[in-house]
């Protein structure tokens, strides 16, 4: 039963842990574009949006411990090998999406912050084109909380 407890954690550590590794590398793409394009022009307000943007997926990583912190029997000494495997995959799968997808979505953001930096008007439109990245990782946050219902 530790051992299952100990996989279970990993599965949260991992779930929490690589979407906000890609959350940092996605702020900061945007950050580095916002701060040379600010040399340009002083658009901060539509920057800071874009900064803020692949944050989120952070932020899922963390909802993902609360879904399965609450659901009955997971993440409690009395965990099956079953749910801990589950809460382990789950936090593998949500871990892994967050990490690419904030990624990415900071290089689509930072791209759209170098479009106005040169005068032209895409803020809408990146941040059109900016959920895109952001949806997979909505879905895989969905994902946890289906497999946390399946295995509570």
């Amino acid at each position: 039963m530790t051992l299952n407890l100990v996989l279970a954690y990993l599965g949260v550590a991992l779930m929490i842990g690589l979407s906000g590794i890609g959350s940092a590398f996605g702020v900061t793409i945007t950050g580095n574009a916002a701060v040379g394009a600010l040399k340009k022009v002083n658009k901060f307000g539509n920057f800071i949006v874009l900064t803020a943007l692949p944050g989120t997926q952070g932020l899922y990583g963390f909802a993902g411990y609360f879904i399965f912190a609450n659901m009955t029997g997971l993440l409690s000494p009395d965990i099956t090998t079953f749910q801990a495997a589950t809460v382990l995959g789950g936090g593998l799968a949500l871990g892994l999406v967050g990490l690419f997808s904030a990624i990415r979505q900071g290089q689509v953001c930072a791209n759209g912050i170098a479009g106005i930096a040169q005068g032209h008007d895409v803020f809408s439109k990146t941040l059109i084109l900016a959920v895109f990245p952001e949806l997979y990782a909505i879905v895989a946050l969905a994902g946890v909380f289906l497999m946390g219902q399946a295995a509570a």
